[in-house]
């Protein structure tokens, strides 16, 4: 149903022309009861007119710029003194000028003048500063108060309680101070329509996390030993809102806090450190993946597990044959070679074991074939230090 048209309004007629009246197609003629005078009821020109009505009307008196700029510069703290300005030059301009605004330009004067003076006290007694400095404070605080969604790569922070999956406010720091985690990736979680449930995003940020953080802190020896992978994973509520970020980290999980950097990745190595690690870190990797159950409980399982290893053997000897290693580090790196070779025939006769008596045999002489420390030597010339003994960096 469209809406329904409102009354017109009269319009005026034209110069010369009678008003419309009750009888005729013109209506009464000039001077009847229905239109006195020779324009009818509506004057075309004069003061009654209204403002703007013709060349003779008198315009409605305006308000004044700079009574209006008075009035907010008073109300903005930090502009006192140009309030008081705009409102001592804004008074004689309304006079002259037949303005209006005298009550904004006194305002804002008024305003201006309490604004400077204690603008004047507290650069005297000093509260001026400590206000500034208390400000500024509270904006710093704010800056570093973050959702644990909205933490990015490469950022240390610390949280006020205990380091949970359901945690939420965290305080961004300087990984130079002490720290409780440091982020180093996220992904977005795809493939489901509705809510999955914490388990399903659990299992598969559990899964993604690891390859992200391999690739954020590739020199594992340099991680401490209660550091572990963590991450933040959306709630119900807040993937009803649209958010599907897992946040991954590197966390405490008991004892000291984090104190520097743990990346090392092509931003913060050199080639040859780079190239050494991503070789050497197949091997570890490797080893790390070892199934749960043993030998006899799931023969195939560690069979598999054990021709990984022996691949990953041989893959980082090639790749560290296929490099040029400068200065020190080239003889190291060339006895570390010989050491994966040695012990890639044994783990080659250990994922090829018949069964799970003679899996047992090879088992203790491929860990004792393959060097514990990976190449220490090579990895203190190319600047790769070994950890401490009590698990910390370096």
């Amino acid at each position: 149903m469209e809406p329904s048209q409102p009354p017109q309004e009269p319009q005026p007629p034209r110069q010369g022309w009678p008003a419309p009246g009750p009888s005729g197609p013109m209506g009464p003629q000039a001077g009847s009861p229905y239109n006195p005078g020779p324009y009818g009821p509506y004057a075309p020109y004069g003061p009654g007119a209204g403002p703007g009505a013709g060349p003779y009307g008198t315009p409605a008196p305006t308000t004044n710029g700079l009574a209006i700029a008075s009035l907010v510069s008073g109300i903005v703290c930090c502009l006192p003194p140009l309030g008081l300005i705009f409102g001592l030059i804004a008074l004689p301009q309304i006079r002259k000028r037949n303005q209006t605004g005298k009550g904004l330009a006194v305002a804002g004067i008024v305003l201006s003048s309490i604004s400077c003076l204690l603008m004047v006290v507290g650069l005297a007694t000093g509260g001026f500063g400590e206000a500034w400095k208390g400000f500024k404070e509270g904006m710093d605080e704010a800056a570093r108060s973050k959702s644990a969604f909205s933490l990015r790569k490469g950022e240390c922070f610390a949280v006020d309680g205990t380091l949970e999956s359901s945690t939420t406010d965290v305080e961004i720091v300087d990984c130079a101070k002490p720290h409780d985690g440091e982020v180093v990736g996220g992904f977005k979680v795809t493939g489901f329509d509705a809510w999955p449930g914490e388990d399903a995003i659990d299992r598969l940020a559990e899964e993604r996390c690891a390859e992200i953080s391999s690739a954020y802190a590739m020199d594992n020896w340099a991680i401490p030993e209660h550091v572990w992978d963590y991450y933040y994973i959306p709630s119900r509520q807040s993937w009803r809102t649209g958010d599907r970020t897992v946040t991954c980290a590197l966390a405490v999980d008991d004892g000291e806090p984090l104190k520097g950097s743990l990346r090392a990745d092509a931003t913060t190595l050199d080639a040859d450190q780079l190239h050494y690690l991503q070789n050497i870190n197949r091997v570890e990797n490797a080893v790390f993946e070892e199934p749960d159950e043993d030998a006899g409980e799931d023969f195939a399982a560690n069979k598999a597990w054990a021709a990984r290893v022996h691949t990953s053997i041989v893959q980082a000897s090639k790749g560290l044959k296929s490099h040029q290693w400068p200065g020190a580090s080239a003889k190291p790196v060339a006895e570390l070679v010989k050491e994966l070779d040695a012990a890639a025939g044994k783990w080659d006769e250990l994922g090829t074991s018949a069964d799970a008596d003679a899996y047992w045999e090879t088992y203790d002489p491929a860990f004792d074939a393959l060097p514990e420390d990976l190449g220490a030597d090579a990895r203190a010339a190319l600047g790769l230090a070994p950890p401490t003994e009590d698990g910390e960096s370096a």
